[in-house]
């Protein structure tokens, strides 16, 4: 009698070749135009003066803003903007560097720890609902501090889950290593929730789901050692600089705008859940299904029996724990961004990406109905919204931006139709694999035929007015911004502005009288110097014209227009 031989095992792609690939398709996404509109007020160009300005003054410790100390937060995304200017140059493609690598490495990251949990499939499944989601693609090309953040606390929490997997040995030990590191590389990104959020999280996993046994070994003395390493130094020379400046940072950027509505972010209790379910587009659908499968472990047979079994299942809860805390530590803050909710992404792409690699292993396509549905409905949603917007007289005031947007609104509104009815077909024809990869694919055009509608869709900017001014102002020239501060303006002239009765968020208390009292004039003021011998030039936006008029003067030289400012001068 003969043996057959053992059929042979299926073979196993290597994982980096799942990140180069994945590399570079959301590479060219995320990249994809970068450069092709202005930095965005206020955000962009103040994140990309504060480290050119640092590079002018060759100090990586102290940020400035149009001349002024600007303290709020910590330098690790502005030294990493510094040193694109440094290598490529100034210029809007090198100031969105840095959050598309973040955003990059947060779709791989999320790939390589999904993987080591639950199989190649899953990771491909997770970092593909990460990368695809309205929310990261946005944020991966905006110059904030949220995508370093939101990949940063990532890293941190895929390390934790990861390394209490492990047994004592060396994977593990560079896991917690890297989990210290992480925080302390956050914690340098924003601030103290750079490390208090995911501790958090990690504490009432252990806690709620008594999983103490498995935290030993901590490796907490050498963890805190490399965490104070990292995150300590740039604290201590902020505060022997500035006296007043750990009072400012720890309880004013931290504590009281948490706990207080006085930054002007407050919003409904129900913001953030309009924000998620619009920012998890086109994956919100299947959230509902992916959770019930994660917290049972299977087949869902209710909560009460899901909780009793919770401590069988704990590493699933985690993925839970993590999105929950994250959603309701922000909704409870006194401040609210849309961007504050980006660190919970990583974890729903996970729960997300699980479920559907079981769909996919198993060819359910059916089970995939539900999601498809309001993957659908959302579709028709934003396409009829598209419609109204193009086809509605009077919906946009500005009657050539509505012209110039019609085809555009039209061309995205048929790519959300099409996608709406093919991928429920591709599913029930040719498969869950086809289904999904419709969806994804929907997402993605979208967005990028978004990108291309872009400068019909960007908010008036003073770019152009900067580009002409720089071409002119003389080194004595002084310049003022009446009853605002234009952020693009002080970064495209690369020089600071005098502000008119408005302080913006300058942080004057870092400014000694004599210079708070030259930078900072009232409407009186201005009158007095605008008929001067000394030239000075005034950025307004048009609807305050009438404003200035009345508080300056009615004589003065207009030098030029942009779509929503004027630039005043005194001279011709």
């Amino acid at each position: 009698m003969t043996e057959t031989a053992p059929a042979p095992a299926p073979r196993r792609t290597a994982a980096w070749r799942d990140l180069l690939w994945l590399a570079l398709g959301f590479g060219a996404l995320n990249f994809f135009l970068l450069g092709r509109l202005p930095l965005a007020n206020p955000d962009e160009p103040r994140y990309a003066q504060i480290p050119s300005e640092m590079l002018a003054a060759d100090d990586w410790v102290l940020g400035r803003l149009n001349g002024i100390p600007y303290l709020e937060k910590p330098p690790l995304v502005y030294w990493a903007v510094g040193l694109c200017h440094r290598v490529f140059g100034p210029g809007e493609w090198s100031m969105r560097l840095t959050p598309v690598l973040f955003g990059l490495a947060g779709v791989l990251i999320t790939y390589a720890a999904t993987r080591r949990l639950h199989g190649r499939r899953a990771g491909i499944a997770a970092a593909v609902v990460l990368g695809t989601t309205l929310m990261t693609m946005a944020h991966s090309r905006l110059l904030l501090l949220d995508m370093a953040l939101a990949t940063l606390m990532g890293a941190t929490l895929f390390c934790f889950i990861l390394g209490v997997r492990e047994p004592a040995g060396p994977r593990r030990r560079w896991l917690f290593l890297g989990l210290y590191a992480s925080a302390a590389l956050a914690t340098l990104t924003k601030g103290l929730i750079g490390f208090l959020i995911p501790g958090a999280v990690m504490f009432l996993w252990l806690l709620v789901f008594n999983q103490w046994s498995r935290l030993r070994p901590l490796h907490l003395p050498s963890g805190v050692l490399l965490f104070l390493a990292i995150a300590a130094p740039w604290h201590v020379l902020a505060a022997q600089r500035f006296p007043g400046w750990a009072e400012y940072y720890f309880v004013n950027e931290h504590w009281r705008r948490f706990t207080e509505p006085g930054h002007g972010r407050t919003e409904p209790w129900f913001f953030f859940t309009a924000v998620l379910l619009a920012g998890l587009f086109p994956w919100v659908g299947f959230l509902g299904g992916a959770v019930r499968e994660a917290i049972a472990g299977g087949p869902f047979d209710g909560l009460r029996a899901c909780w009793r079994r919770r401590r069988e299942n704990a590493d699933a809860w985690f993925f839970v724990t993590w999105a929950v805390f994250v959603f309701l530590f922000f909704s409870k803050s006194q401040s609210k961004l849309i961007p504050y909710l980006l660190p919970m992404f990583p974890a729903l792409a996970v729960l997300i990406g699980v479920w559907l690699a079981r769909r996919w292993e198993a060819g359910e396509a059916r089970r995939l109905r539900v999601g498809l549905g309001i993957f659908s409905l959302g579709c028709g949603l934003l396409a009829a919204a598209l419609l109204v917007l193009a086809l509605k007289p009077d919906a946009i005031k500005d009657v050539a931006q509505a012209a110039a947007l019609r085809p555009y609104a039209l061309a995205l509104a048929a790519v959300l139709i099409a996608g709406g009815v093919l991928a429920p077909c591709a599913a029930r024809v040719r498969g869950a694999v086809a289904g999904l990869g419709a969806v994804a694919g929907t997402a993605a055009v979208f967005f990028l035929g978004a990108v291309i509608a872009g400068p019909e869709f960007q908010r008036p900017d003073t770019k152009s007015l900067a580009l002409l001014a720089r071409e002119r102002m003389q080194p004595q020239d002084r310049v003022y911004h009446f009853w605002a501060f234009f952020h693009d303006w002080v970064y495209y002239t690369g020089r600071p502005a005098g502000l008119v009765s408005y302080t913006d968020e300058m942080q004057v208390q870092f400014l000694d009288p004599a210079e708070r009292a030259a930078r900072f004039i009232d409407d009186a003021e201005l009158r007095r110097q605008w008929t001067g011998s000394g030239r000075v030039w005034v950025v307004l936006r048009k609807r305050d014209l009438g404003h200035y008029r009345q508080q300056v003067t009615t004589a003065y030289q207009l030098i030029a227009e942009g779509r929503g400012h004027y630039l005043l001068s005194n001279q011709p």
